[in-house]
């Protein structure tokens, strides 16, 4: 709102009014959350046409078109889709209009699966800035800025784009002008907080251009262009004319450029150049019909980025651990919320609930969701109050989408009104009331699920039962955190997209839940353990035999069953301290983490404490600075389960669950933890990319810094492996990782950080974050082909954690049914193979025609749809999850009948296969082919083989789009 204020209407309101005044002149815009902030309340209807004229002529262009210009380091691939979609869907029902360039100038480093999504959506070019400076000082050398990335090997060629890097200029105009001390170029100054100048008059406006200075300027431009040019490798050259926060008054910005422009024109001869303004697509097409041969480049990605010698931009991967959980939290329960709604309406066309008003609070889940990925965003490089406004949305996003879940199961259970069905989404209420009580667990995924949920119970006597009244098997104990709730632990088996209703009884009957007993151990000072006469504690399930080192309360070792592999292996939390002052050296901030010198250990004491019972068991360490501290600033809570007969527990058993508690730290503190093994692993690493596909990292010297040059962001999995057994870490949010040693792998898990940086003074990113967080990452360990198969499910089921809402029944009780219908609601469930996930299943509302012509006929017609959202078409997406190749039977092409698939929520009559975000019909949609030595003709490339009879084959790594409609709609 204060940046609305500001400036961002103005841009807009300025730029539409100087559009106009001159056919000559061109404006790009990016991300769509402020433009649709302008169009919705400040726009009038005069600039709404202007702006459907200026869009019609070319002279105003939407690049990326997404609601954000979004991270590319720290955020999922779904939530990139989803912000993307959000975008994209408002720019095609409003304008007609698909954006087809990228503009990524600003995300700290480039990930290779941007370049995928951005191909997928139907971009002919991507434009990326911020790499590394060696790395770019190197290409730009050698003409290589441009090139043709296949950002997924698997899917090569067919998803390549044509990918330019900007120069060392970056996206900015350069300001320096050798014949003035004020600067140029920058006409309108910089845009002034909290209001705007009530005279006018800008901080920092450029010297104005005049017949005395317009020689000057018009050299200085040139010899800036001709650098540039000599970096390329045709003589076309892109010069970005602009900056953060600029054009907000784009009159005197436009009337010196037409001076300056039309000068240098007039003396073209004398210059050698020509100039003229135009949109990122204007210039992509002159360099696609120059008609070159360009070099491909594989899937490697540009992280981590590094400006200088000591700025490595690593710090970031982890900074606001607090807001990188609650994003994630929230994008899982909008996935849960889409396809328990789709499978609603469909189901429950006469429903009680109104419709329109559900689909506002998806819709406010969905905009928080997206406006959070913003690369100042989930980054955790904004200001305090930046950060409670992303955190207030997300969380009133969350709270609507809850209510709305619980509504529907009330509905569905046409319960009496009395029935209060509440929900609390992960957030462990405290103590249940002593009345019958019921817990609705919804499984947001495609496959059947055999899995533990918890609940905050006031009793140690609890029994469970099913829809039927047969007990389930659960277990109790004394909760970690407080001495007065209790953990009960649910085992729930539960198909997919469906859910289940289990009633917990306070009771002391003779099927009440097994109760895990508590040993708690002695406080061990883990700097004068004694090596010789080690004993170690045992803690077993099917799969693995964890053993801990009763001298110093660490873990020692693993070992796999099945293989009776066993690994060393130890975790220790480490601090490094890092400087504040600049006066001092490098300094750590939001964006940079720079430490002074290697981890330091944290902790000289340990205590233990065991929990265990027929379930599960929970090994619960704290650790304290010395042996007589009263409080631990460090906790780990470790969870092993063991599945009873007749339950699926493959993924269960195999998954060793951590939950850490970290803080708060002190001032100038990076907390991480170690994990070290006897695996040969010559220090690589390997990454996940936005939970898409996997990159190789090896470990890499440098002269300077090469500690925070080593870090890596982790969205989902990381992992190390000798030549036999792999160790994989699943995460629930984004965190920086690193191997800074052979056998080894780091995780940070938190930062606090204070510096004294002008810069960073002035917009408050000084991270004084005190709070304490508590993160949760699965340890899987294995052969490679063992956790090759586990891995992409398990992570898929740490990011889709059943959703757990309660309800309290009062007055009469319904009878059990006679037999079980799972999931009473919602008929046959919805299940996929293994290797496939069900990434998206929604009601998108939009109201545009999917036939293009008639959609661009009916905005021309002024026929704008203004009804009511369109409930009838379902936004389906299908990923195949593996890569050629990587497992002999999963990375196989899986056929799917989307009607047999979709049975459950009704007949599927129609399916319309679409580009990624859903705006172009696949069969029409024509990518430039650019020129490469592996395919030297140049065209336009068709996407994918067309879906016939709604059967599909997906091949490894696709991502395949369809809308579907039902009959009866």
């Amino acid at each position: 709102q204060e940046s609305m204020h500001a400036y961002a209407a103005n841009v807009y309101t300025s730029v539409v009014e100087e559009l106009v005044k001159g056919k000559q002149r061109k404006f790009i815009a990016v991300e769509q959350e402020f433009f649709r902030l302008w169009w919705d309340a400040v726009a009038t209807d005069t600039y709404k046409q202007q702006v459907h004229q200026l869009l019609q002529e070319g002279q105003l262009e939407f690049v990326i078109g997404g609601q954000v210009m979004h991270d590319e380091a720290v955020t999922l691939i779904d939530d990139q889709i989803l912000q993307l979609t959000e975008g994209h869907g408002f720019l095609y029902e409003t304008f007609g209009i698909r954006p087809q360039f990228s503009w990524h100038v600003d995300p700290f480093g480039a990930s290779a699966t941007t370049p995928t999504l951005f191909a997928l959506a139907g971009f002919n070019a991507h434009l990326i800035s911020r790499i590394d400076y060696d790395l770019k000082a190197d290409m730009q050398k050698n003409k290589k800025l441009q090139f043709v990335w296949q950002g997924s090997p698997s899917l090569s060629e067919g998803q390549e784009i044509f990918t330019h890097v900007m120069d060392q200029y970056s996206y900015c105009t350069p300001s320096h002008i050798p014949f003035s001390n004020r600067s140029g170029f920058y006409w309108n100054g910089i845009a002034a907080f909290p209001d705007p100048p009530k005279d006018g008059v800008y901080p920092n406006m450029s010297l104005p251009v005049t017949d005395t200075n317009i020689h000057l300027y018009a050299q200085t431009m040139v010899a800036n262009i001709k650098e540039r040019a000599a970096w390329f490798r045709t003589s076309d050259v892109l010069w970005p004319w602009g900056c953060d926060k600029q054009f907000f008054n784009a009159s005197v910005q436009y009337s010196n450029m037409d001076l300056l422009l039309d000068y240098i024109n007039k003396h073209s001869d004398e210059f050698g150049v020509t100039v003229q303004y135009a949109t990122v697509g204007d210039y992509f097409q002159a360099v696609y019909s120059r008609n070159l041969t360009w070099e491909i480049r594989d899937s490697q990605d540009f992280l981590p980025y590094s400006t200088e010698p000591f700025q490595a931009w690593t710090g970031f991967y982890t900074s606001r651990s607090t807001l990188k959980g609650i994003a994630r939290k929230a994008s899982s329960l909008l996935y849960a919320g889409e396809s328990f709604f789709a499978q609603y309406v469909r189901k429950h066309p006469a429903s009680s609930i109104c419709k329109c008003g559900a689909l506002k609070q998806l819709q406010s889940l969905r905009w928080a969701v997206s406006e959070v990925q913003h690369h100042d965003g989930i980054t955790g490089t904004e200001s305090p109050k930046v950060k409670d406004m992303y955190m207030n949305n997300l969380m009133y996003g969350m709270f609507n989408v809850k209510k709305l879940m619980a509504s529907i199961i009330l509905d569905m259970n046409n319960a009496k009104k009395n029935g209060e069905v509440y929900s609390s989404v992960y957030v462990k209420d405290s103590g249940i009331p002593d009345v019958d009580h019921y817990v609705v667990v919804y499984n947001p995924l495609a496959w059947n699920i055999t899995t533990f949920v918890a609940v905050s119970v006031s009793h140690l006597a609890m029994s469970v039962y099913d829809e039927l009244g047969h007990p389930v098997p659960a277990q109790v104990q004394i909760s970690a955190e407080s001495h007065s709730t209790y953990d009960l632990y649910i085992l729930v088996a539960i198909s997919g997209l469906s859910y289940r209703k289990y009633n917990v009884k306070p009771l002391n009957g003779k099927q009440s839940a097994f109760i895990g007993r508590s040993v708690k151990y002695k406080r061990k000072d883990i700097t004068r353990a004694d090596q010789q006469s080690r004993q170690l504690l045992p803690v077993v399930n099917n799969c693995y035999q964890v053993l801990f080192d009763q001298n110093t309360n660490l873990m020692h070792s693993i070992t796999e069953r099945e293989t009776n592999q066993t690994v060393q292996l130890t975790q220790e939390f480490l601090e490094y301290h890092v400087n504040g002052d600049v006066m001092k050296g490098p300094i750590s901030d939001n964006y940079l983490f720079a430490p002074n010198a290697s981890a330091v250990p944290v902790s000289k004491a340990v205590g233990l404490e065991v929990v265990s019972g027929n379930l599960m068991t929970e090994i619960r360490q704290y650790f304290y600075s010395n042996v007589t501290s009263q409080d631990y600033i460090y906790a780990v809570y470790t969870r092993m389960y063991t599945v009873p007969e007749g339950y699926d527990g493959k993924l269960l058993c195999h998954r060793i669950e951590q939950e850490y508690s970290v803080g708060p730290l002190e001032l100038n503190r990076e907390a991480v933890l170690r994990t070290s093994t006897n695996l040969n692993t010559r220090q690589l690493l390997y990454t996940d990319s936005n939970g898409y596909q996997i990159q190789k990292r090896p470990f890499k010297a440098y002269v300077n810094n090469t500690v925070a040059r080593n870090y890596y962001p982790m969205v989902q999995t990381a992992y190390i492996e000798d030549d036999t057994t792999r160790l994989m870490l699943l995460a629930e949010r984004a965190h920086g990782v690193s191997s800074q040693g052979n056998g080894q792998v780091e995780v940070m898990l938190h930062r606090r950080l204070w510096n004294n940086l002008q810069w960073d003074l002035n917009y408050s990113l000084t991270l004084n974050d005190s709070s304490v967080v508590r993160p949760v990452i699965w340890l899987i360990l294995g052969t490679k082909a063992v956790t090759n198969i586990l891995y992409r499910t398990s992570g898929l089921a740490l990011e889709h954690r059943p959703v757990v809402m309660f309800g309290a029944l009062s007055g009469d009780k319904p009878k059990p049914p006679r037999r079980l219908q799972q999931n009473s609601a919602h008929g046959s469930p919805v299940t996929v193979p293994p290797n496939l996930h069900l990434q998206t299943l929604s009601i998108p509302g939009w109201r545009y025609s999917s036939n293009h012509a008639e959609q661009v006929h009916s905005i021309r017609m002024g026929k704008r749809k203004q009804g009511d959202a369109d409930f009838s078409r379902v936004l389906l997406r299908i990923r195949h999850l593996y890569e050629v190749g990587e497992d002999p039977v999963l990375s196989q092409p899986v056929m799917v009948n989307l009607k047999s698939l979709l049975k459950g929520l009704g007949s599927v009559m129609v399916v319309e296969e679409r580009s990624l975000t859903g705006t172009w019909d696949v069969n029409t949609l024509k990518r430039w082919k650019w020129k490469t030595a592996q395919y030297p003709s140049k065209g336009l490339s068709n996407s994918t083989e067309a879906s016939e009879n709604c059967i599909v084959t997906v091949h490894p790594k696709e991502i395949r789009t369809f809308f579907v409609y039902f009959q009866g709609q």
